[in-house]
């Protein structure tokens, strides 16, 4: 209840000093600019997309922490569309890589070509060479096409015949992954996973947002739905935000709290891999996004735990008895959370 009073107040402190008016509490950073774009973002968005908040909420945040997203879930859910989509409210290069099981990692990063004229070796850059990057079905290509995203998940980066390539800011990686069909597909390396900020998994539509997603498409007339969709910020305002979101305000109790939720999962008895010392800087970003999505400049402890499940379900691994009876890894980390003392 503390959380949710916090959460509602938000900057509405005032100051209760005898015989002083009350004064609206001012915010240390201006999230104003912020706080319209991301609504703007939204509103874009929704002209295509029913529904599907949660997975809007943690990309916009993975936007504003620069970090990498992993969306997985069965076929026609819009995972791709919506990724398609936020980028094209972002004013960037956008780049589209379908993996299959024959692509191999010079399809990605580019290749050496022979100039003739200048009778020296020339590099091509590859589709990689963008700001906001889609790969769709990212488990089709074998573990060689995998290894060539490691370096650049991580430095943003590519070394090329010894030469050292930097992306250009800001740089997003979005995969998708079908759960369900195994055929054709290769795991993830726990290594890859792990340089996910969030691994988001989307869901069927309810009842209601289903019928709405009927009626939406029986009054479309367009064949191209996402011509809807307009650009609201620059690469340059975006490099902004995120340097804004940097400055939100963590306490020294939170950070706190984020290292036992951690460490929790490095203890827990049903968990065969806790989370590494890279989750926690994870959680902490997310957190200072969602917060700042929610107009603070500062982090309450519902932030922490709504950022927790994205950030660590691809971080665990449950072990093989327990995953045998059913247990999932979003079970142990909700029981992780409960478990755990919310500072105050």
């Amino acid at each position: 209840m503390e959380n949710e009073n916090i959460e509602n107040t938000g900057m509405q402190h005032t100051s209760a000093i005898a015989g002083q008016p009350e004064k609206e509490f001012q915010p240390r950073i201006d999230m104003s600019r912020l706080q319209e774009d991301i609504h703007k973002i939204k509103n874009e968005i929704a002209k295509v997309i029913i529904g599907q908040e949660d997975m809007m909420d943690h990309l916009i945040a993975a936007l504003l922490s620069n970090g990498h997203v992993l969306i997985e879930g069965v076929p026609g859910v819009a995972k791709t569309i919506t990724a398609k989509l936020l980028a094209r409210t972002v004013d960037v290069d956008f780049s589209r890589i379908q993996f299959t099981p024959d692509l191999m990692p010079s399809d990605i990063l580019g290749t050496s070509v022979f100039n003739a004229k200048t009778s020296e070796f020339e590099f091509k850059k590859g589709p990689v060479f963008s700001n906001f990057i889609l790969i769709d079905e990212i488990n089709r290509s074998p573990a060689k096409t995998q290894a060539a995203l490691f370096e650049v998940m991580e430095e943003r980066q590519i070394t090329m015949d010894g030469i050292r390539y930097p992306m250009d800011d800001p740089f997003l990686v979005v995969a998708t992954q079908n759960p369900i069909e195994h055929e054709g597909t290769y795991r993830l390396p726990e290594a890859q996973l792990d340089r996910f900020l969030f691994k988001i998994e989307v869901g069927y539509p309810n009842l209601q947002q289903e019928i709405e997603i009927i009626r939406h498409e029986h009054g479309n007339r367009l064949d191209d739905k996402t011509e809807l969709v307009q650009k609201v910020v620059s690469g340059a305002q975006l490099k902004e935000y995120q340097r804004l979101v940097k400055d939100v305000i963590v306490e020294a109790n939170l950070l706190e709290y984020i290292a036992q939720i951690i460490v929790a999962t490095r203890n827990n008895q049903f968990l065969y891999l806790g989370a590494s010392p890279r989750a926690s800087l994870a959680l902490l970003t997310a957190s200072k996004s969602f917060a700042a999505i929610r107009g603070r400049d500062f982090v309450t402890p519902e932030d922490i735990r709504e950022a927790s499940y994205a950030v660590l379900r691809h971080r665990i691994v449950v072990s093989p008895e327990r995953e045998m009876e059913g247990l999932t890894g979003d079970e142990i980390i909700r029981q992780i959370l409960e478990s755990q003392e919310i500072p105050r």
